[in-house]
Formats: structure tokens, C-alpha cells, sequence
């Protein structure tokens, strides 16, 4: 696969904060890419140097090999988390504006198609619902057939029906070779959407890979968590590691068995017990400290 946009030794500063921190980012043609990172790791920042928005203090960012240039701005395709459209437009309407900002916009039908806009095209975008006002945003992002798509928490809002409708979405646009860079505080999206994820903290990028990667880098394939006010032996030497989490115990380990009869046999109260997998949150909250959210 071919490197779509690469930034090398990126940073920014905002009066004494650092905000990025000398990143390197690599985003493959084709690829959803997600951002992760706790409000204040830089994510935003990183965001808005990478759309052309807000310049580097350092470092370099090439589309295509090349510096960005003002057609920069016309291959790539922008979902912020709000957008203020102006009153009594209809949906047909919002898309026609904005497709008169570009010199080659799609057909306006097909994309309302493509977004499961079609019944309410002719509506007031503000009497719209959550999930159909971000497939409208979405829409308004592809009218001029971009080859990068920024989609900056696109379903944060939206209940669990229409956040999946949404991702079924984004998974038919990246099937007809659109590039994803997103943000998202959800776990479950960046794990079903992004083939790559990079976790911010403090302005640099602490952990990068696929998303079952990155797991089963830094856990074992098991988690075993019970109330943090157990008091637990010394586990065996290598084969279960111990660590608090919030108002849990959490104990990786490859055999659970083990685990059990270990427990069971150092009389330790079972009673809360749950075996799990690790997750994404998981592995920022070993990594940082921190929750994805705070």
C-alpha cells in the first residue's frame, strides 16, 4: 500500500503548553486510520495541522508525496464534530451549497443515496434526528469526492442503533478506496473501523499499531478482575501479572484454570470474579493511567 499522508517530527506549541510533541505519522491509501487519546493528549491539534487548518511550528506533512499546496483542500474531505449550517436550508439544499465550493462535485442524487438521505432531502436540516444530521455532515464531506476523509468523533451523540448504522456506512465508504483519519472516544469504533491506531498522551504518541496488535502486545490473552479490596499472595513468578484498575484487581494470565485453583487455594474470595478479554481501554489505562475519556 502506498503512504497517502506522512508526517515526520510534527509539532505545535501554544504559549508555554506543547501541545504536539515532535510526531511521526504514516497513513496508508485505502486505510482507516484512528487517533485515540484523552481530552488534552493533542489529538485535536494533530488533527487540524494534518487538514490544513492550523499550521506546524515544525516538521513536515506531504499528501502523495508532495508539500501541501492549496489543492490540498480540495482532495481531502472534513467532518467536524459540529457544523453550523445556516436556518431553513433543506437537506438538498446544505448539499448544493457546499457542493458550490468545489470545482467537481459529485451528483447530488447518488450521494443521498449513498448516505440514506434520499427520504428527507427535501426537509429542514434542523428538524433532522442525531444519526441523520451526521449522515448529512458526512455527505457534505464527500461532495467533492475527496481521497482523504477527517471525521473528528463523527458518531458522539448517537445511540447505540444509530451509531451502527453509521459505522456500516463509513465501512462502504472505505470499501470504494476512501482514506480514514478519525478521532473517536469509543472504543468499540476505533476496534471495528480503524485498521491502524496511534494512542496520543501529553502531545506525543505513545503506542502505534493495529488495534489486536497493540492488545496482545502488552496483555496476556485473559483478564481475570475481582474487587480491589482482595488481598491477593504473590502470584506465581511470569505467569499472572497483578494491577489495579479503578476499583478492580485485574490479573493477566494465558490459563484462567490456573488462576482459579491459585485463588481458590490461597483462599481468596471469589465472589465478583469475571473473566474477560482485554480491550483498547484496557490498554490505555496501562499505558497512561488515564481513561480515554477524562
Amino acid at each position: 500500500m502506498n503512504t497517502l499522508i506522512h508526517a515526520q517530527a510534527l509539532s505545535k506549541r501554544y504559549g508555554e503548553k506543547l501541545a504536539v510533541d515532535h510526531i511521526d505519522l504514516a497513513i496508508e491509501q485505502g486505510s482507516c486510520f484512528g487517533l485515540l487519546g484523552p481530552n488534552g493528549a493533542g489529538k485535536s491539534t494533530t488533527l487540524e495541522m494534518l487538514e490544513g487548518i492550523t499550521p506546524p511550528d515544525s516538521g513536515t506533512i506531504l499528501f502523495n508525496g508532495q508539500p501541501l499546496s492549496r489543492s490540498y483542500q480540495h482532495a481531502i474531505g472534513i467532518q467536524f464534530q459540529s457544523t453550523a449550517l445556516p436556518d431553513y436550508l433543506s437537506v438538498r439544499d446544505c448539499l448544493k451549497l457546499f457542493a458550490s465550493f468545489y470545482p467537481k462535485p459529485v451528483p447530488l442524487e447518488p450521494l443521498l443515496e449513498q448516505c440514506q438521505l434520499t427520504e428527507v432531502a427535501d426537509q429542514l436540516h434542523f428538524h433532522l434526528s442525531g444519526g441523520q444530521r451526521q449522515r448529512l455532515l458526512l455527505a457534505m464531506s464527500l461532495v467533492n469526492d475527496p481521497q482523504l476523509l477527517f471525521l473528528d468523533e463523527p458518531t458522539t451523540g448517537l445511540d447505540p442503533n444509530a451509531r451502527q448504522a453509521f459505522w456500516a456506512l463509513l465501512q462502504k465508504v472505505k470499501a470504494q478506496g476512501k482514506t480514514i483519519l478519525m478521532t473517536t472516544h469509543y472504543m468499540e469504533e476505533a476496534e471495528q473501523l480503524c485498521d491502524r491506531i496511534a494512542i496520543m498522551d501529553r502531545g506525543q504518541i505513545i503506542a502505534e499499531q493495529s488495534p489486536m496488535t497493540l492488545i496482545e502486545d502488552h496483555f496476556f490473552p485473559h483478564l481475570v478482575s475481582l474487587p480491589s479490596d482482595r488481598r491477593l499472595p504473590d502470584p506465581p513468578a511470569a505467569e499472572i501479572r497483578v494491577h489495579r484498575q479503578g476499583p478492580q484487581l485485574l490479573l493477566e494470565c494465558r490459563d484462567t484454570d490456573g488462576v482459579l485453583k491459585w485463588l481458590s487455594g490461597a483462599g481468596v474470595s471469589l465472589q465478583g470474579l469475571n473473566i474477560r478479554q482485554p480491550n483498547l481501554e484496557d490498554l490505555f489505562l496501562k499505558l497512561t493511567g488515564s481513561t480515554l475519556q477524562s
